[in-house]
C-alpha cells in the first residue's frame, strides 16, 4: 500500500512538473514572439470583416480592432505591429501587397488565405440562391481548384514569406466549419450545409499540408468553433445578412476573441 501511495505521489509530482514546464514553454514562446515584430497577413478572416469596429484608414480592407491580430497585439505588445490583412485578398494579393512589412526582425507572422482563390464568395452565393445540385456542382469546382491549383499558390506565398522573414514563426490559420448539422434551422438545406462543411475541411487539409511542408505551424479553428457554428444557437459566424451582404459567413467579434485568438495565442 505504501509503495502504491508513493508511486502515486511521485506520478502526481511528475505530472504537475510536466504541466508547469508546458505552461512555461507556452509563456516563453509568446514572450519570444512578442520580442520582435508581428505582421498579420491574409484575407477577410484575418482583417476582421464581420467583427465591426473597423479602422477608418483601412478603407475597403475592413480591418477591425476586434479582429484576432489586433487583439493579440494588444495583449502581447510586440516591438512592432503591422496589420496588413485585407478583405477579398487572394494568395497573390497577399504576396503582392502585404509583405512589405516583413523583415529580419519579424518574429511572428499570422496568415489566413486561400478561400478567395477557391471562389468562396461565389460558392456561397450559388448555394444561397440556387438549388442543391447547383450548390454541390459549384463546390466540386472549388474543390478541384483546391486540389490542383491552390497548393502551388500557397507554396509561392509561403516561400515569399520565408524569404522576407527568415527568422519568423509563421502561424497559418485555417477556416471554421460553418454549420452545426442535424439541427432544425432556417436557411440552407442539410445537403448544402453538409457539403459546405466538407469543403471547409477540404481546404483546411490542403492548407495544413502546405504549411507543414514549409515548416510553418497550422492553427485549426474548427476545434474552437465547435458548438458555435451557424444553427448552434450560439453562433460565432454570421449567416446571410441581406442588409450587409459582405459580412455574411464571417466570424463575429466573439468568433475572433473566442475562436481565432486562442488558436494564435497557443501557437505563437
Amino acid at each position: 500500500m505504501r509503495r502504491s501511495r508513493l508511486t502515486g505521489l511521485v506520478t502526481s509530482l511528475l505530472l504537475a512538473a510536466g504541466l508547469g514546464l508546458t505552461g512555461a514553454a507556452s509563456a516563453q514562446a509568446s514572450s519570444t514572439a512578442a520580442a520582435g515584430g508581428y505582421v498579420a497577413l491574409g484575407d477577410s478572416y484575418s482583417s476582421g470583416v464581420g467583427a465591426d469596429s473597423y479602422i477608418g484608414s483601412s478603407g475597403d480592407c475592413k480591418r477591425s480592432t476586434k479582429a484576432y491580430p489586433y487583439l493579440w497585439n494588444a495583449a502581447h505588445s510586440p516591438s512592432s505591429f503591422a496589420f496588413n490583412a485585407c478583405s477579398g485578398a487572394t494568395t497573390d494579393d497577399v504576396r503582392a501587397n502585404q509583405l512589405g512589412s516583413l523583415g529580419s526582425s519579424t518574429s511572428l507572422v499570422s496568415v489566413t488565405a486561400g478561400g478567395n482563390d477557391a471562389g468562396f464568395a461565389d460558392v456561397m452565393t450559388t448555394c444561397v440562391l440556387q438549388s442543391d445540385s447547383s450548390c454541390l456542382s459549384r463546390i466540386n469546382t472549388a474543390k478541384a481548384y483546391v486540389a490542383n491549383t491552390l497548393p502551388g499558390k500557397l507554396d509561392t506565398l509561403y516561400n515569399a514569406i520565408s524569404a522576407k522573414a527568415p527568422s519568423a514563426r509563421v502561424v497559418v490559420i485555417g477556416y471554421p466549419r460553418f454549420y452545426l448539422l442535424g439541427q432544425s434551422c432556417l436557411g440552407l438545406s442539410e445537403t448544402k450545409r453538409a457539403a459546405i462543411n466538407d469543403a471547409a475541411d477540404y481546404i483546411d487539409t490542403t492548407i495544413k499540408a502546405r504549411a507543414t511542408a514549409h515548416g510553418f505551424v497550422f492553427g485549426d479553428v474548427r476545434t474552437t468553433f465547435t458548438g458555435h457554428e451557424i444553427c448552434s444557437g450560439s453562433s460565432w459566424l454570421h449567416s446571410v445578412d441581406w442588409l450587409d451582404i459582405g459580412e455574411s459567413y464571417h466570424p463575429t467579434a466573439a468568433g475572433h476573441s473566442g475562436g481565432y485568438l486562442p488558436v494564435l495565442t497557443n501557437n505563437a
